[in-house]
């Protein structure tokens, strides 16, 4: 019997992959929240977190594993077709290269980093999800989706920030801008915790699915248990 994925587990896993493509464009561009800078991809990342608790939460860490996966070859394509396309000599005509080239020409190093952060940081998410679900037996959603959010973006703050940026900038400002993109980002998802609720909600009476990660392989490598 050949294993499958239900079309809302597949709706979401198109949505999880656009968002983690958009925010690192959108990451290019650095904003302004209440005096404090930070990239464009604060306002649609941690929307992946939220999908990935629903996933790990209604499916299990099996389907979270094989999303994650699914999001880090989506991101890796793009960065290497924005790569080359950066790579290819532009028509004499168009004026818009340096634009281009700033959108899409990540640094090698500034890619590598984002790249190691996101599993780093999903997986941790996940991992949390799972052993905290079987620990309280179903119980207290909310305390394990803002749990599982604190370390998956703790994980990823300590792998990007030092990697993208160590010997560039001083350890005292790196420090802070990995406390400062941790909170905004909890707190994004305790804003939106209510929706997240509802989601998983209306996913879980959809799917009739609730899954417990009993005798379950944490291998992240094992994506073809699903």
């Amino acid at each position: 019997m050949k294993q499958q994925v239900s079309v809302t587990f597949m709706l979401l896993g198109i949505l999880f992959n656009i968002c983690l493509v958009a925010s690192n464009l959108l990451g290019t561009k650095l904003i302004d929240v209440f005096g404090i800078s930070v990239t464009g991809g604060l306002m649609i990342f941690p929307i992946s977190y939220i999908i990935n608790d629903c996933v790990a939460e209604v499916w299990g860490y099996r389907k979270a594993r094989l999303l994650i996966w699914s999001g880090f070859f989506s991101n890796f394509f793009t960065v290497g077709v924005g790569l080359i396309a950066v790579a290819v000599p532009a028509a004499p005509f168009w004026e818009g290269e340096e634009h281009f080239n700033f959108v899409f020409g990540l640094a090698p190093r500034l890619a590598f980093a984002s790249l190691m952060a996101y599993l780093v940081g999903s997986f941790l998410n996940a991992w949390v999800m799972s052993r905290m679900k079987i620990a309280s037996k179903g119980e207290r959603f909310s305390l394990r989706a803002i749990c599982s959010t604190v370390v998956g973006e703790t994980g990823d703050s300590l792998i990007f920030f030092p990697i993208a940026f160590g010997g560039l900038i001083g350890w005292k400002e790196l420090f802070i801008m990995m406390i400062t993109q941790i909170v905004l980002k909890t707190l994004y998802e305790i804003i939106v915790l209510p929706v997240t609720i509802r989601v998983v909600k209306k996913v879980k009476k959809m799917e009739e699915t609730d899954v417990f990660d009993d005798n379950v392989s944490y291998n992240v490598l094992n994506i073809k248990d699903i």
